[in-house]
């Protein structure tokens, strides 16, 4: 949980909607993720709110019929992390988008490639089982 920073009712409310798979898949983006990894690390603590992600999209394929295969541990891991690091340094939001307004860097998917060559982020092992970053670590990680 990241003390003072709160998720708003429509927060609430998409992540209710993307846990009862009332999303379309086109409305969930990178920043539909970077929104629900905030939701979650408002409401608990890194490790939860990565497995709890990780409950949420892998029901969400299993919903879509796509299977597993798209699911990646790492990169979700990582995301959740980096949420966290940002939430740390930012002053209390009220909200997923005031947050991501004061953190436009998080909504670029490609910032992941500065803490891990792109061989091992997409490497299988890395969609499989979380690895460390071999560039630079996440900072507060």
């Amino acid at each position: 949980m990241t003390e003072g920073h709160t998720a708003s009712p429509e927060d609430l409310a998409f992540a209710r909607s993307l846990e009862a798979y009332g999303i379309a898949p086109e409305a969930f983006d990178h920043a539909a993720q970077v929104r629900l990894a905030y939701i979650y690390l408002c409401e608990s603590s890194v490790d939860s709110a990565a497995e709890r992600m990780k409950a949420t999209l892998l029901g969400y394929l299993d919903h879509l019929g796509v299977g597993h295969g798209k699911y990646h541990e790492t990169i979700t891991r990582a995301w959740i992390m980096a949420v966290s690091h940002f939430m740390h340094e930012c002053s209390r939001c009220q909200s997923a988008a005031d947050f991501m307004s004061r953190n436009p860097r998080l909504l670029d998917s490609r910032i992941m490639l500065t803490h891990y060559s792109a061989d091992v982020l997409f490497s299988a092992k890395a969609r499989q089982e979380y690895l460390h970053p071999d560039i630079s670590p996440i900072p507060g990680h």
